[in-house]
């Protein structure tokens, strides 16, 4: 089930608000763990038994490392939290990178090992990384273990960020999970949140897809170089307002019912230079391999070529962690490289430019790593990057022809994935916010799902991950 579907807006959600409401207050972290637990069921009922030991085995590991701390048993702790880590890895890497590593093996020897073709669990990267993570918290001394397995339950299985992130850490919600508070402002502050997310995914996300999905399918005739930028252009866009439009509606499902989720997107698409996308894009994880994995490898204290090892280790973890493809790791490569020029001298000489020359080169840089990133067969890759460097006519008529028809979408997803409207529009809607932003978003919900009654193209780009 994902959020922009009648299934979930018009019978899940208000069925799962109105229990969520119903019961005394200590009795929604139960509620939300089982209506959680309806929702990740809902398309795999099998795997809910995955999450489910998940959920266990790290409620486990959290208390026995606050007992060994509490009896002086270092060695023992350790031991447990090196279990936590090794367990939720071997889930993790079992599912979704099985396949991948039997494939690679069967190439470089010619062998003909079978492959198990397992599903991909939903949503396994994120909550794998949350349960761990807790773990690694609790050693540190961080956060108290939970002692009610209810409310960590709730934790783990939270459908409103279950799916798609953010990446929420436990110590970010531990004291939410305990005592929170609703009032009618905070819940129309996420309704209008959620609105604006499902806003961003049903009516931008969902048309560029398209635009790129009609210039990848672009006969041999009808191919040009405008045409492929213009396809990466829109896939920027789909990606873009896909994954943030799923945030925005995860922080504002959560306001709705008491949670304050951290901000996953800020605006990337704003940035003058790799190493500024990369503190816009996806937060929350570059959040946890920083906090996880950059740091516990020594970070840049330790010397130069040892910071540039240390930056390899976590860029080949971030490619590897959104798709099990060589593609994904040679995307993560390919930033690394971009971060290590710009920490070694670039960064220096780009403030001395133009802030529109600055823009250009990120932009330029980001839209190339898309295309590694959006096509995993490396034939196809190689020919759409060739199309984009002239390995076809300059201009189609294709382009002129999706060009006009995504003229004003493109122009109001430009615009979309600034700040300027959101800061105009509360400049002049702050005295009356409370009346005007709701009747908005009541009329952005209204098209989202006249949109959604209408039509069959509603895909989710990083539901696989």
């Amino acid at each position: 089930m994902v959020f922009s579907s009648i299934t979930f807006l018009f019978y899940f959600l208000p069925i799962s608000l109105g229990l969520y409401f119903i019961v005394p207050k200590k009795a929604r972290n139960l509620v939300l763990f089982l209506v959680s637990l309806v929702f990740y069921a809902w398309g795999e009922p099998v795997y809910i038994t995955i999450m489910l030991f998940s959920t266990v085995f790290d409620y486990c590991n959290g208390l026995l490392i606050e007992r060994f701390e509490r009896k002086g048993k270092k060695a023992a702790k350790k031991a447990v939290l090196a279990g936590a880590v090794v367990g939720n890895l071997a889930i993790l890497g079992f599912f979704k990178y099985t396949d991948f590593f039997l494939g690679l093996i069967n190439q470089a020897f010619q062998t003909q090992i079978p492959l198990f073709n397992l599903a991909l669990p939903i949503g396994i990267s994120f909550y794998t990384f949350q349960t761990m993570s807790y773990s690694i918290d609790v050693y540190r001394g961080e956060v108290p273990a939970a002692h009610n397995i209810i409310d960590f339950g709730a934790y783990v299985t939270m459908f409103p960020q279950l799916v798609a992130g953010p990446i929420v850490r436990y110590h970010d919600v531990s004291s939410q999970l305990r005592e929170r508070r609703v009032d009618s402002g905070k819940f129309v502050e996420g309704f209008c949140r959620f609105v604006a997310g499902l806003c961003k995914k049903v009516l931008l996300a969902n048309n560029m897809g398209m635009l790129f999905d009609a210039v990848r399918g672009a006969g041999a005739g009808d191919q040009s170089v405008l045409l492929a930028w213009l396809g990466m252009v829109g896939f920027a866009f789909q990606i873009y307002f896909d994954f943030s439009g799923y945030s925005d509606m995860a922080i504002g499902l959560g306001k709705m019912m008491g949670f304050d989720f951290p901000e996953n997107f800020k605006y990337p698409y704003i940035s003058q230079s790799i190493t500024e996308f990369w503190r816009r894009w996806h937060i929350s994880l570059g959040t946890w391999f920083r906090e996880y994995l950059y740091f516990p490898l020594g970070g840049s204290r330790k010397g130069r070529s040892r910071t540039y090892f240390n930056l390899f280790a976590v860029w080949c973890a971030t490619g590897l962690w959104h798709g099990a493809s060589l593609n994904f790791v040679l995307w993560g490569l390919y930033f690394f490289l971009f971060l290590v020029i710009e920490k070694a001298f670039l960064l220096k000489r780009l403030e001395r430019m133009p802030a529109a020359v600055r823009h250009g080169y990120a932009m330029l840089a980001v839209l190339l790593g898309w295309v590694l990133f959006s096509i995993e067969d490396f034939g196809q890759l190689g020919e759409y990057l060739l199309m984009m460097f002239g390995g076809a006519p300059l201009v189609s008529g294709a382009f002129w022809y999706y060009g006009q028809s995504y003229l004003l979408l493109l122009g109001a997803a430009a615009v979309a994935s600034t700040p300027w409207v959101r800061e105009k529009f509360l400049r002049q809607t702050a005295g009356k916010a409370y009346v005007l932003r709701p009747v908005l978003a009541a009329a952005g919900l209204f098209f989202c799902i006249a949109y959604l009654v209408s039509s069959s193209y509603n895909p989710f780009l990083y539901f696989r991950f």
